[in-house]
């Protein structure tokens, strides 16, 4: 199994890791005071946590659903979680203009799932040296996602996430059979657990959701073998301007990355493997 080093967190190493954080960058202020509440539940739970919020989210239901302030003030802000709480950041790319900017500033680079194919993307990710994390897209299978890695090359280190695929009625279902076929790819796997929540398109300008479903599933993923869990969080998820359907509230963080942790601790020591 390989490794990828995200700043001082090594993923894939046989210690479960968890990526949180708000789904997009709505101010300074909330970001930071996210990132002091995670940096505390990491030295509390003693898990290791990659920071993630978006400067830009590029796939919006509606022309009028927020973004994000942009790279240029979005990365300002990433750069001071990293430098105020020690944590090491993420973020999404859109272009392959973004590419070398990001890096400069994140300790991995995040591909969206509707852009994993994108190979002019996934090469100008590929050169910066940084880590990288692609979502696998909804419309490919989990074998295909072996064709990403490819494109990808010799870079710093891969990861790759199942965040579900569609099935036509309004939510998502995960294929945990999928997830124990990417573990086979010998680069770790992450599972994303409130993007797997969604109700794609239920709400007409933006999607719902089912967080109360996150928890279980993130027991499923950590059973399966998964190395790392993706979790979107905030303090006030009824109004939040990004994923406000399905992202965890932050006071439930604590008590399942307790959970989490000592259930992948059980099944790292049982030994057992599904695949």
């Amino acid at each position: 199994m390989k490794t990828v080093q995200v700043g001082d967190i090594s993923v894939g190493g046989g210690t479960l890791v968890f990526i949180a954080g708000p789904c997009v960058i709505e101010s300074r202020d909330l970001v930071l005071r996210v990132a002091e509440a995670i940096r505390a539940i990491a030295d509390e739970v003693n898990v290791p946590i990659i920071f993630k919020s978006s400067y830009l989210k590029d796939n919006r239901s509606s022309l009028d659903s927020p973004r994000g302030p942009g790279m240029e003030e979005g990365l300002k802000i990433l750069a001071e979680v990293r430098e105020q709480h020690g944590l090491p950041v993420t973020t999404d790319i859109h272009s392959a203009e973004e590419a070398r900017t990001a890096a400069d500033v994140v300790d991995l680079v995040q591909i969206p799932a509707f852009l994993c194919r994108q190979t002019s993307l996934l090469l100008a990710a590929a050169r910066t040296g940084v880590p990288i994390n692609v979502k696998k897209g909804q419309f490919i299978s989990p074998a295909e996602m072996h064709n990403v890695i490819k494109k990808l090359g010799d870079s710093a280190g891969v990861m790759v996430t199942e965040r579900g695929t569609f099935f036509g009625y309004h939510r998502l279902v995960n294929d945990f059979v999928g997830l124990a076929d990417m573990l086979e790819f010998g680069h770790p796997v992450c599972f994303d657990v409130t993007h797997s929540t969604q109700q794609p398109g239920q709400l007409g300008v933006r999607s719902g959701g089912r967080p109360e479903r996150a928890p279980a599933l993130a027991r499923a993923a950590v059973a399966v073998g998964v190395h790392a869990l993706f979790i979107e969080t905030h303090p006030d998820c009824a109004n939040a301007l990004c994923d406000a359907s399905s992202m965890l509230p932050l006071e439930q963080l604590p008590s399942l990355l307790r959970q989490l942790k000592d259930l992948g601790e059980f099944v790292r020591c049982s030994g057992y493997d599904v695949r």
